[in-house]
């Protein structure tokens, strides 16, 4: 459930292979600006003709306003509330470094099984509360690299849209 000042903007195409996911969302903390939003917005929309998407953006919490395990809490009551029922995929600078192909092997496997409602979920500037971490089917990485939560959101949505080109045999990946 999103509260008042947070959104869900769903992504719909007009295509959608049988067997995908019933249902992708990618949670997301704080609103992308610039030309960082320009991207993720277009890696959006093709997801969105691949598969039932959506996006919900959820307050993030101004730096400063407490400790970064304080930011990190309010945060993460933040994403449960927007993650309950679903499959959690948690993207974590410490989890499980995956490839592409990784990513595409994942998602296949989630669309096998039930809920089949699969939410990404992307942290803000402190991270990711480790109750989420923890509640998280899986924890994944691009990498060990420390990168800006937004320029996050960017490569997760080009790496799940990856993965479904991969999964649907489109040209995309190569």
């Amino acid at each position: 459930m999103v509260g008042p000042r947070e959104h869900s903007r769903p992504t719909r195409g007009r295509r959608r292979p049988p067997g995908g996911i019933a249902s992708l969302r990618l949670v997301v903390v704080g609103r992308a600006r610039g030309g960082l939003a320009e991207a993720a917005a277009d890696y959006e929309a093709r997801i969105g003709k691949l598969a039932k998407f959506e996006v919900v953006v959820v307050k993030d919490e101004p730096l400063g306003r407490g400790t970064a395990g304080e930011i990190r809490q309010r945060e993460g009551d933040r994403i449960a509330a927007a993650t309950e029922g679903w499959t959690v995929v948690a993207f974590d600078r410490n989890g499980e470094q995956i490839t592409s192909e990784g990513l595409a092997e994942l998602v296949g496997a989630l669309e096998e099984r039930p809920p089949q409602k699969t939410a990404f979920v992307v942290g803000g500037a402190e991270g990711i509360d480790p109750r989420i971490l923890a509640a998280s089917q899986h924890q994944l990485a691009f990498g060990r690299a420390t990168l800006p939560h937004q320029l996050a959101r960017v490569v997760a949505v080009e790496q799940l849209y990856r993965a479904l080109t991969i999964r649907r045999g489109l040209p995309y990946h190569r």
